[in-house]
This record gives C-alpha cells, sequence and structure tokens, in this order.
C-alpha cells in the first residue's frame, strides 16, 4: 500500500486522544511498533510489554526519519506530532484498520477461539467454505492463506500482531475474496490484535486450564475469550450481510458464562443430544471417525478424517457456523471430509515401523488427555508418550499433564518444550513428583529425558509391534526456546529421525539442541 494522510487516520480513531499540536496534514508510509524497523514517513506507535517500553524508543524512531508518534505517557515532544491515547495497542489495531481501509467491513469474518482445536476448526470451516464455492481465506496460528498463497505467520502459536492481522485481510479484499475464517487467541483479544475486525461470527470450541501465567485467572482468561462473543454488537451492517452469530458449546464449563453475555443471536452444539446441532452413532477408529449429525430440521451422515471424538465436537462448531451462512448440510459433510489432515495435529509418522507413531500439538491437560484418549482407541497395544511444558507458562499444569499420563498412558516420557529462562531440570523435577505422586515409578512407568531428541528417540526404541508412541506439545511448530534463543526444532522431523535410525533406513539428521 502507498501513504495515507495522517489527520484522517487520527480522526478515525474511535478513541479518546489528545496531540501536542494541531494535527497537521501529514503522508504517512506505513505504520510501526518497533523502531529498528522505522523508515522516514512511518506512524511510530510506542508499544510497552513484558520487560521492554515502547516509549523509550521514540528518539530512536524520531531520528530515523518517524513522521509521527504515538504513545500513553506525558512526554514533552516538540519534533513531531505525539498523539498520546489511553491504550497504545488498541490505538494501533484501530489505526491500521484505518490505514488498510477498513478491510473487515468487505469480508464476512469467521472467528475461531478456544483453549483447544481452534486450528482444526478454523481448517474445517475454511474447507467447508471451499467446497461450498465461497472465496475465502484464512488467517490461523500456523499460516495466512490468501487464495493460491500461504504465509508463515510465525515461530509460536499466537494471533498475528494488528498490522499483520490488517495487512492480511486487505490482501484477501485485494484478492477478491469475500470471507475469511480468523483463528483468535486470548492473547490475541486481550492485547486488541483483532480489535477492528468486526467479527460476523464467533465460534468457541471450549476453554480450559491455561495461560493463567497471563491472565491469573480462569475467569479473567474466560473473559478475555469472551471479548469476541460481546464485540458482535459492534459490527455494523455489511453488503454480504451481518448474521452477529454466536457458536457455544453446550458440554463446555464455559458455556453458561458465554451465554450470559446477551447474545443477539446464537446457536448451540454438543454430542449425544446436547445443544442444538449434535452429534450420535459416533464410531471412531485409526481412520477418523463417523457420526450422525442432527439439526432442528435436518439429519446427516459425515465423516471426518481426523481421529477421536474430541474432533467430532471440532465438526461441530464447523457444521454450526457454516450452517448460519446458509451452506447446506450435505455440502458441509462434503467440507468436512476434503480435509485430509492439519499439521501437526493426530499427525502420523510411517516409516514402515512395526508401531504407529504420532505427532500431536496438546500442550493442555484437556488437550493431552484427548490425545491419549484417542490413541487408546487407535491401538490394542500400549501407549507412549513424550512431552514437555513451558517455562514462563503457566505452572499449574505440569503437575496436570504428568499426572493426566501417568494414570492414562503406559509409559510417560518426561522431556524439553521451550524451557527459555527457566530450568529444565526444575520444570521435569516438578513433572516428575507429580508423576510419582499419581503412582508412577522412574524408570519404569515414566522417565526424565532432558534432550527432546534423545526422548523421541527412547519412544520409539520401547515401542513393541502394535504399540503406538505420540509425541505431544509442539505440533507443528518450527522452533524450541532455551534461555532467549529459538533454535530450529520440529517433531515431525525428529520423530523421522529417531525412526531412521532404529530402523537402519535414510533420513533426516536428528536436529540439535543445547541439551543435544
Amino acid at each position: 500500500m502507498g501513504t495515507t494522510n495522517f489527520k484522517k487516520l487520527i480522526n478515525d480513531l474511535p478513541v479518546s486522544w489528545t496531540c501536542n499540536m494541531d494535527v497537521p496534514d501529514l503522508k504517512i508510509s506505513t505504520i510501526q511498533f518497533d523502531s529498528r524497523k522505522v523508515n522516514p514517513g512511518d506512524l511510530f506507535v510506542a508499544v510497552s510489554g513484558g520487560s521492554i517500553d515502547g516509549h523509550n524508543f521514540i528518539p530512536a524512531a524520531i531520528e530515523k526519519g518517524a513522521a509521527a508518534v504515538v504513545g500513553t505517557k506525558d512526554l514533552q515532544i516538540h519534533e513531531v506530532p505525539y498523539i498520546k491515547v489511553v491504550d497504545s495497542r488498541e490505538a494501533m489495531a484501530y489505526l491500521a484498520a484505518s490505514y488498510f481501509d477498513h478491510p473487515a467491513r468487505k469480508l464476512t469474518v469467521i472467528g475461531v477461539t478456544g483453549t483447544d482445536g481452534k486450528t482444526t476448526t478454523s481448517n474445517l470451516i475454511y474447507q467447508i467454505l471451499k467446497v461450498a464455492g465461497v472465496k475465502a481465506g484464512m488467517i490461523s496460528t500456523v499460516n495466512a492463506v490468501i487464495g493460491d498463497k500461504e504465509i508463515d505467520t510465525g515461530f509460536h502459536v499466537t494471533t498475528p500482531e494488528a498490522i499483520d492481522v490488517q495487512r492480511y485481510l486487505a490482501d484477501m479484499v485485494e484478492a477478491g475474496l469475500t470471507t475469511v475464517v480468523l483463528e483468535t487467541t486470548s492473547h490475541g483479544l486481550a492485547q486488541h490484535r483483532v480489535t477492528g475486525c468486526e467479527y460476523d461470527i464467533a465460534v468457541v470450541t471450549n476453554i480450559t486450564h491455561e495461560h493463567l501465567d497471563y491472565h491469573g485467572t480462569y475467569e479473567s482468561y474466560q473473559q478475555a475469550k469472551g471479548k469476541m462473543f460481546e464485540s458482535l454488537a459492534l459490527t455494523q451492517p455489511k453488503k454480504n450481510g451481518n448474521p452477529k452469530l454466536a457458536v457455544l458449546n453446550e458440554d463446555d464449563q464455559s458455556f453458561s458464562y458465554l451465554d450470559s453475555l446477551a447474545l443477539e443471536n446464537r446457536v448451540t452444539y454438543g454430542l449425544e443430544g446436547k445443544g442444538d446441532i449434535t452429534a450420535v452413532d459416533i464410531v471412531s477408529s485409526s481412520k477418523g471417525v463417523d457420526f450422525l449429525v442432527r439439526g432442528k430440521s435436518f439429519e446427516q451422515r459425515m465423516h471426518c478424517n481426523l481421529p477421536g471424538r474430541y474432533n467430532v465436537s471440532n465438526c461441530l462448531a464447523a457444521v454450526s457456523a457454516a450452517l448460519g451462512l446458509g451452506i447446506a448440510p450435505q455440502v458441509i459433510a462434503r467440507g468436512i471430509s476434503s480435509l485430509q489432515g492439519v499439521p501437526g495435529r493426530m499427525e502420523v509418522i510411517d516409516l514402515g515401523q512395526p508401531f504407529d507413531a504420532i505427532v500431536d500439538f496438546a500442550h493442555t491437560p484437556n488437550a493431552l488427555k484427548r490425545a491419549i484418549e484417542t490413541a487408546r482407541e487407535m491401538t490394542k497395544g500400549c501407549v507412549i508418550t513424550v512431552f514437555g511444558s513451558a517455562g514462563l507458562r503457566d505452572r499449574q499444569k505440569r503437575r496436570m499433564m504428568a499426572e493426566v499420563s501417568v494414570k492414562l498412558a503406559d509409559i510417560t516420557i518426561l522431556t524439553a518444550e521451550d524451557p527459555r529462562t527457566e530450568s529444565l531440570d526444575a520444570i521435569l523435577s516438578q513433572m516428575a513428583d507429580a508423576a510419582e505422586a499419581a503412582g508412577g515409578i522412574e524408570n519404569k512407568t515414566f522417565y526424565r529425558v532432558p534432550d527432546r531428541g534423545n526422548a523421541i528417540r527412547l519412544g520409539v526404541k520401547l515401542a513393541k509391534p502394535g504399540d503406538l508412541v505420540i509425541s505431544c506439545g509442539k505440533g507443528h511448530e518450527q522452533s524450541m526456546c532455551f534461555e532467549t534463543v529459538e533454535f530450529a526444532w520440529d517433531d515431525r522431523i525428529a520423530m523421522r529421525a529417531a525412526l531412521a535410525e532404529l530402523l537402519h533406513k535414510d533420513g533426516p539428521e536428528m536436529p540439535v539442541l543445547p541439551t543435544s
């Protein structure tokens, strides 16, 4: 995009602001919140977060040619216009939406939030839209899909920054798309990364134990998710219609809270007769899951290639959203069956070994429980799990995940998973203590292996014919963080490397970590 008028941008801000001078007619090249990326003519937004305060970099941004600055502090700035706001992130999101000419107003925006299942549900909805002939795009924590173009959205899983989100939406409008599926994290909502996205349909998968390091309490975490549903009322009428539809999971503990938000239009879903849209006759196997979907005026048999009862719930969320757009049940069924898989979600790794090997993203107690239960459905042999728990994140779930695995799996291998600046040995010690308290016996039913490559090697070495090894927590991710450095890591490559070594076949090298 070219330049835009600074006065137009500021006057378009729907939040209170003050300026250190009369707002001048300036041309703004683009918007930046990283002073290192500022070029002459850019608008610099000073964002505070963690240990970094963007206000400290305002002089550097001005020196590099910033035409104007936005911040929250009382500062004596005379060289350029300084717009003071209450919340820099909120202002940045609205400024980005305005800069890109409010692309969300030209699209039907379907938001998908939840603790587990967001990416899978987003992909299911996107696939249904494609089969239905809808010109759709998708922004997930894995990638942005715009026509034939796929863009990696980052190392780790969270919603992209507001400027990137609005740029992707603008690219979709430019490409002639009419609809977007926007995977929406609690961080994305709390940090205003999706403010200005003007949702038309809001979908929740579930809200379980996660991110309490950031949100503090489950109630705060739930409220952050609720912001997406509350925002439906703020969306203005659109040319393509605006259903303002909330899709709620009646099986989930979040239901009563979300249902209390005075939603204008809502549909509920659930398993075995619960909800407006429900699934019965569920039959799961290693090849996926078959089920009958019942609504108020239809019945439709469906097949999903993703195994596990929990994926039936994800399918119902997608079905409910698609019905809200007027897509016929039989078309929805074709869309669901056309999704062959989602990267790093119950992804089978097969090098001809006599046991099953799977990589999954399960990184919460609830997701790990579901993954192990699904693994049980897929094999008559032993289930061997490999996983860790991230440093500087929700510490409570370390014990919970160890307990879940020791109780449900035959063998548990505890290992590294983004320890960051925490002691990996201390994290593993906490998990091992919980495993023992839950009845585990170290070096018999559970092991501690700090190096993740060696942990996966041990998993496949212990596996006998007919067993199943599942590595959880990293899924599709492409790196692992030690201290403050991201090291190249992909569980799928690591699993292939371990299997190739075991089978004495050609295969990829095992990625190297500081623990190797």
